[in-house]
């Protein structure tokens, strides 16, 4: 009968592999104990002399040992394994010579006892991988240890990604908060212009980043999001912007890409109320931008409307498009994206397209504004659909605050 179950087992751990259920470490520890017949499972992790518990699977809710706690390793078994002075099956502690005098013994009621070490891959040990029940077991053999080893070589595949991952993080979260504070974020400005009017009306202002390794500007607000660090550099992005707009007109507008989170919680609206007051702000979120609380963030933007800012769309038209926000928010300006203006002058999809996105635009009374337009050709056709505002490197690329100051833009016929 443990034959069939220690079969039916090896086939179990091969297809949780197989299907990455192993990144669970509760679901291991639970297999393990339940397959075993064992009280309390659990792995450690050993640092500085203390064995630190990190997860428990245990029959009784009531146990002592719970995530968290830690003894000197001295007084613990996992040390004496890892180290060989005791045997990784201890079938019945009272008979041990070592365990039955440990006060860990009768303090936890262990009366038999498997224990693996978990070893990484550069072959440091990390901890344990070990079982325990209350009362004695003499069925616990060489077998049962077997795989206990199968599932602590598992769990030290997982730690190692968790410690893999704890350390990238660590590192670009030392990059951020370097770049946080002395304040390394540089602000460009790319010109927006007006046809019918011919000139410059604004600029959609665009983050970017000195410090090294050199990452696009996606990548660092990306990472930084991923380390919790994600307002703190927006919030810095956008008073670097800020600081920049005094040195300009009155009656120039000015785009910052923002994330509907940090509108949602008033991040954004204390940003822009602390620093400003009398520019002409637009506030863009990207088609794809996940908004979990459409409500929330028109209330939060509704606020921030009412003190003269407007609301973009950008990137409409994409290939993840699926035009959910303007649907539900109701913008002031439509950005159709780069993909929908390649080629637009010779491309009969993305002229109907664009024609339909233009209707729309007038029934709701927004604004829209091509963005990546990069031939004469595109302008002229997007001129000819009706559009009025034109962005991209036809008019001209991102500039650095002395350039947009002085750029003189030419005449488009």
């Amino acid at each position: 009968m443990r034959d069939t179950i220690l079969q039916g087992l090896e086939t179990e751990i091969a297809l949780s592999e197989a299907s990455e259920i192993t990144s669970n470490l509760s679901y291991i520890l639970s297999v393990i104990r339940k397959h075993l017949d064992m009280d309390v499972a659990f792995i450690s992790e050993i640092t500085d002399d203390m064995r630190k518990i990190e997860i428990v699977d245990t029959a009784y809710p009531d146990s002592p040992l719970t995530p968290g706690h830690a003894d000197p390793t001295e007084h613990t078994y996992c040390q004496r394994i890892i180290e060989g002075e005791l045997n990784e099956v201890i079938q019945d502690t009272s008979k041990n010579h070592i365990t039955k005098v440990m006060p860990i013994t009768e303090e936890l009621q262990i009366g038999s006892y498997l224990g693996a070490p978990i070893v990484l891959n550069d072959g440091e040990v990390y901890g344990t991988f070990c079982c325990f029940s209350h009362t004695p077991n003499d069925s616990l053999n060489e077998r049962d240890l077997a795989l206990m080893k199968i599932f602590a070589d598992i769990a030290a595949r997982h730690i190692d990604k968790q410690l893999h991952k704890k350390q990238e993080d660590n590192q670009i979260k030392k990059r951020i908060t370097e770049v946080l504070n002395n304040h390394e974020v540089k602000t460009v400005f790319q010109p927006v212009f007006h046809v019918d009017q011919q000139k410059v009306i604004g600029y959609e202002c665009l983050s970017r980043f000195t410090s090294t390794p050199y990452l696009t500007p996606d990548i660092w607000f990306q990472q930084a999001e991923s380390v919790g660090l994600g307002e703190e550099l927006e919030i810095m992005a956008i008073e670097a912007a800020i600081d920049k707009m005094s040195a300009f007109s009155n009656d120039t507008s000015f785009s910052l890409n923002i994330s509907p989170e940090y509108v949602i919680n008033g991040a954004v609206e204390r940003a822009l109320t602390q620093h400003i007051l009398d520019k002409k702000i637009v506030l863009e979120v990207t088609e794809h931008a996940q908004i979990t609380d459409y409500r929330a963030f028109r209330n939060a933007v509704e606020s921030l409307r009412n003190q003269g800012v407007r609301l973009a769309i950008d990137d409409v038209g994409a290939g993840y498009s699926n035009f959910q926000h303007i649907l539900e928010l109701g913008a002031d300006i439509i950005k159709l994206d780069i993909s929908l203006i390649r080629n637009i002058d010779t491309d009969t999809s993305r002229k109907a397209l664009t024609a339909a996105l233009i209707a729309y635009a007038k029934e709701t009374a927004c604004e829209v504004l091509a963005e990546g337009v990069e031939t004469e050709e595109e302008f002229h056709e997007l001129v000819r659909l009706g559009i009025k505002k034109i962005q991209g490197y036809f008019i001209s690329q991102p500039l650095d605050l002395e350039q947009a100051i002085h750029f003189q833009c030419p005449e488009f016929n």
